[in-house]
C-alpha cells in the first residue's frame, strides 16, 4: 500500500488518481497512523511553504514522515511536498522545514515571469542516475508551477544529490534524492506519459501493485 498524505492542501486527488492509474494500491492518509502495511509514501503539495509545513505539523505528519524515512520506506515529495523537506524557505522565513534535506528554498532568479507555470525540459545531471528515471528519454518535458526552487547544500549533506535541473532564468533544481527519499519540483501527475512513467517507477521500487 502507498499512502498519500491528505493534509487539506494541494493536488491530492490528481496525485492519488495518477498512482492508481499506474497500478498502485494506494490510499489517502487523513490522520497520523501506524506505518504498518505502508510500503511507500507520497507528499503532494501546492501553495505556500509556511501553510503547508504548519498543516503537516498540526496533523502530526511530520513525525510520521521522519519515522518512515528512518525505516527506509520510499518517500516521494511533489512540488511543495519536495520543498518542505528542506530546512527553510525565503517564502516564509519564520517557518522551519522538516530538515530531511540540508539547504533552503529560494525565489527563482532572472528576468522571468513568476510563477513558472509551463512545460519545461529536464536536464539530467551528468554522472547521476535515478531509479525514478528508468525508461524515460533524455531531456523529457514536464509541467511546473512554482516561484521558488531548492538550493541544496551538498557540502553539509553529502548524500543528497541533484538528479535533474531545468532552465528558467537560471539553473533551477527540478529533482533531488537522498537514499530512498525523492523530491520532484514538477508535477508528474500533470506531465503526461513521462510523469506517469516516473510514478510507475516509484510504485515499482515500492513493490506495490494491485
Amino acid at each position: 500500500m502507498i499512502g498519500v498524505f491528505d493534509y487539506g492542501i494541494g493536488n491530492l486527488a490528481s496525485a492519488y488518481k495518477a498512482l492508481v492509474k499506474v497500478g498502485a494500491d494506494a490510499k489517502l492518509i487523513t490522520a497520523s497512523e501506524s506505518l504498518n502495511g505502508l510500503q511507500g509514501l507520497v507528499l503532494p503539495g501546492v501553495g505556500a511553504f509556511g501553510s503547508c509545513v504548519n498543516a503537516i505539523r498540526e496533523m502530526g505528519f511530520d513525525n510520521l514522515i521522519v519515522s518512515a524515512v528512518e525505516r527506509e520506506i520510499p518517500f516521494l515529495g511533489i512540488c511543495i511536498g519536495m520543498q518542505v523537506l528542506f530546512e527553510n524557505s525565503q517564502e516564509d522565513p519564520l517557518v522551519e522545514g522538516l530538515g530531511l534535506f540540508k539547504g533552503s528554498i529560494e525565489k527563482i532568479q532572472g528576468d522571468v515571469k513568476l510563477p513558472q507555470m509551463q512545460w519545461n525540459e529536464l536536464e539530467f545531471e551528468k554522472g547521476q542516475t535515478s531509479e525514478l528515471l528508468k525508461g524515460i528519454e533524455v531531456e523529457p518535458w514536464v509541467y511546473f508551477v512554482h516561484s521558488y526552487a531548492a538550493n541544496p547544500d551538498i557540502v553539509r549533506d553529502k548524500e543528497l544529490k541533484v538528479v535533474a535541473t531545468c532552465q528558467y532564468g537560471s539553473d533551477v533544481v527540478a529533482m533531488v534524492e537522498k537514499d530512498k527519499v525523492y523530491g520532484v519540483q514538477f508535477h508528474p501527475e500533470k506531465s503526461g506519459k513521462v510523469g506517469l512513467r516516473l510514478l510507475s517507477n516509484f510504485v515499482e521500487l515500492c513493490g506495490v501493485s494491485r
